[in-house]
């Protein structure tokens, strides 16, 4: 019989030591590549064929890499880094695949020194801790209630994107919608939940200047009776319910057996009888508008329009919630449980208006809605989806500002600053940890390179100004202009980063490299398909005892 070992490496293909370092290497560089003439407000755009045949016209890093399918496993968890910087903060998704790209190809030198991975690894969480000091040092406080500041930082932060053509347009959008939803959780603490609170509603039409931020909730319904519910109500009570205003259906299998012929009509008038009672107890509290997420029956619709109540069904739970927290309503399962408080009174209009062929009604004009909708208009829904990606990417800045309310210089000139400080740290740093720790401060200098690559100009020429300016540490805050490629003091051109974004662009992309240098084997476990026809000799299979038990037994 054969060895189970045997059997194990039969099924199992093996590449290991320094050349899977290398092949991982290569493999990530080959992703940083893909997407380093994106970074800077004059990148490329890249035009993606998605697998339904749609396309999309983009330079966000994370729409990029979410489509690519690569097979290469470091490729892979190369492109999940910009998929957690995106979670994590919303911007920086390309900065992070190429700052983790140039750490592993600064380590390739090491590697091929027989350096081990763990000595290099050591270096860079060094190196790693020393920049985040560097960044505590340079950071500048900003006041969340100076709009003007604030407007000028998400502009910045979002002057890389498609949209900024546009001028502040995107960046008021996305400042006026986080801070109409920010939540004071008190000890100078503010909650902005951007995906639950924010809905974007993207209608094709119109010109992308006719954006704009409701005060309130929109969604893409009509009321149930056009004809005999009132399409417009100046400052609507609103219930909201989770409940179905209709007949229960029985759970499982319901059967009623009818004798006599009555019983069918004393059957109906139960049914009548249950929904008219539903009706009365909403009716109580004088409703103007009754939103209900499940079905709503024509009876119902019936008594509602009679008592001159427009009602709205089958609601989305999310577009619900967010009507809660615009117009002060409390959401109610079963219609015996309302009471005067759950009723919403803080919306000051309802409006049924029809855009295209389409109808959406409005719950606008709140009072102090902590949800709202932003309405984007604009030729195309290529053009809409890509506005929406970048105005997601600046409420994300704005909501980082609101949560931690710091900057750093935009443009390379952090990168800059930390690669200079780093070289000088690094004649302090003993033993062969040297080397890769200031290998490490060198990577740095990736983003303002690609900057300078992207914008055209001269490379080494403004490179080598810029390491000039930096190396004694004083000029924290020349960097590239991207719209120009001159070197600029980033204060007086107004060209910022967020604090929390950059901290976590460097420790997500020091952290992955570590990672990724840390692999010695790649293992797969995938059998190769077999051509069409070729019965070649199965493999041996081991019985294990347990196996004996697991098999049926078969009756005699």
């Amino acid at each position: 019989m054969q060895s189970p070992v045997l059997v194990l490496k039969d099924s199992l293909t093996r590449e290991s030591g320094s050349k899977v370092h290398h092949a991982n290497i290569q493999a990530s560089k080959a992703v940083a590549d893909i997407i380093r003439t994106t970074l800077g407000p004059r990148s490329m755009l890249k035009m993606l064929l998605d697998a339904g045949g749609g396309i999309v016209v983009t330079n966000d890093g994370n729409a990029i890499l979410r489509e690519l399918d690569l097979a290469h496993p470091a490729a892979k968890s190369m492109i999940e880094l910009s998929r957690t910087q995106d979670e994590e903060v919303g911007d920086g998704t390309t900065s992070v695949i190429v700052l983790a790209g140039e750490m592993l190809h600064v380590a390739e030198a090491f590697i091929d020194k027989s350096y081990h991975p763990t000595v290099i690894c050591r270096a860079y969480n060094k190196a790693l801790e020393d920049a985040l000091a560097v960044l505590e040092k340079i950071a500048v406080s900003i006041n969340v209630n100076d709009r003007a500041a604030m407007l000028g930082l998400v502009k910045s932060c979002i002057g890389t994107k498609f949209t900024s053509q546009f001028g502040d347009l995107i960046a008021d959008l996305a400042l006026d919608a986080t801070t109409t939803i920010g939540v004071d959780l008190g000890q100078g603490l503010r909650e902005v939940d951007i995906k639950k609170y924010i809905k974007v509603e993207k209608v094709p039409g119109g010109q992308l200047e006719d954006s704009k931020v409701l005060k309130g909730v929109m969604i893409n319904k009509d009321v149930v009776v056009p004809g005999k519910m009132r399409r417009k109500i100046i400052n609507p009570r609103i219930i909201l319910l989770d409940s179905p205003i209709e007949y229960k259906k029985g759970e499982n299998q319901t059967n009623a057996e009818l004798v006599k012929e009555e019983d069918w009509s004393v059957l109906l008038k139960m049914e009548e009888e249950y929904i008219e009672n539903l009706c009365v107890q909403i009716l109580k509290f004088k409703p103007d508008l009754v939103i209900t997420e499940k079905g709503l029956s024509d009876l119902a619709c019936h008594y509602f329009s009679k008592a001159g109540v427009s009602a709205i069904r089958r609601l989305r739970k999310t577009d619900n919630n967010r009507i809660a927290k615009a117009c002060g309503a409390v959401i109610v399962n079963r219609a015996d449980e309302l009471q005067e408080s759950d009723v919403g009174t803080g919306a000051g209009l309802f409006e049924v208006k029809k855009i295209g062929d389409e109808f959406f009604a409005y719950i606008v004009e709140c009072k102090d809605p902590k949800a709202c909708t932003v309405l984007l208009r604009g030729a195309s829904k290529d053009l809409l989806n890509e506005v929406e990606r970048n105005l997601q990417d600046a409420m994300s800045v704005a909501r980082n500002i609101i949560k931690n309310p710091k900057l750093v210089p935009g443009g390379g000139a952090t990168e800059l600053t930390v690669s200079a400080t780093l070289k000088q740290k690094s004649s302090s740093v003993e033993g062969i940890e040297k080397w890769p720790y200031e290998a490490a401060a060198v990577a740095f200098e990736a983003i303002p390179r690609t900057l300078a690559q992207n914008c055209g100009v001269n490379v080494i020429r403004t490179m080598t100004a810029l390491q000039g300016k930096h190396a004694n540490g004083e000029n924290a805050w020349v960097g590239i202009d991207g719209n120009t490629g001159a070197i600029a003091d980033m204060k007086e051109s107004k060209i910022w980063d967020a604090f929390n974004v950059k901290a976590q662009t460097f420790k997500t992309a020091i952290e992955a490299a570590c990672m990724l240098l840390r692999i010695d084997d790649i293992v797969s476990g995938i059998k190769k398909k077999q051509a069409p026809g070729a019965g070649g000799p199965s493999k041996p299979t081991i019985e294990q005892e347990g196996d004996a038990d697991n098999e049926q037994m078969i009756p005699e």
